[in-house]
């Protein structure tokens, strides 16, 4: 974590390299995110390389080095979204991307279960939440922050995405997943 504040500080400072080797550590991440909201190669490397512009341009202004990258996240995620309203189109996963994390071995999830069935069944906004929280292994805080929401909607997003799942474990049958 250190090492990257020291990068973070470098380049608020101008150091164009250490802004470089910053950006490369999370363009993957950039491009899930990406390819979450547009569901397309091009445009998610068009909303990649949009974040490094506006992160480059705006990295001073980064007041909390330590959360950088839930910075460029939010960044990605706003990125997004302008491109989709540019466009006129809906917030949608696309199926590639839900059978990229469905996961196929049938003896793991018994009857018809899948990871697939359990998020389809969320609204966009809880499945932001939900990766955000549980994929991505942000904290609810940062989960918010990158959401641009309060952090009671967060909690009642994230706990009423969480009730669904249970739910739907459960009208399944009950697997012992223990979604709490």
């Amino acid at each position: 974590m250190n090492g990257i504040i020291d990068l973070v500080r470098k380049a608020q400072r101008g150091d164009e390299s250490a802004y470089l080797e910053l950006f490369q550590q999370f363009d993957e991440d950039l491009y899930r995110v990406a390819y979450v909201y547009l569901g397309n190669e091009e445009d998610s490397l068009d909303v990649v390389q949009e974040t490094a512009y506006r992160s480059f341009k705006s990295i001073k202004k980064l007041k909390e080095p330590e959360y950088f990258k839930t910075w460029l996240i939010k960044i990605a995620i706003s990125c997004s979204i302008d491109l989709l309203r540019k466009r006129k189109r809906q917030i949608q996963w696309k199926p590639d991307y839900i059978e990229s994390i469905t996961i196929k071995d049938d003896e793991d999830l018994p009857l018809s279960l899948t990871l697939k069935e359990l998020i389809e069944a969320l609204e966009p906004e809880e499945k932001n939440v939900i990766i955000l929280r549980f994929y991505y292994d942000l904290t609810i805080r940062e989960v918010t922050e990158v959401l641009d929401i309060p952090l009671g909607t967060g909690k009642t997003l994230l706990y009423r995405a969480l009730k669904k799942l249970r739910q739907r474990v459960e009208e399944d049958g009950d697997y012992g997943y223990g979604f709490r």
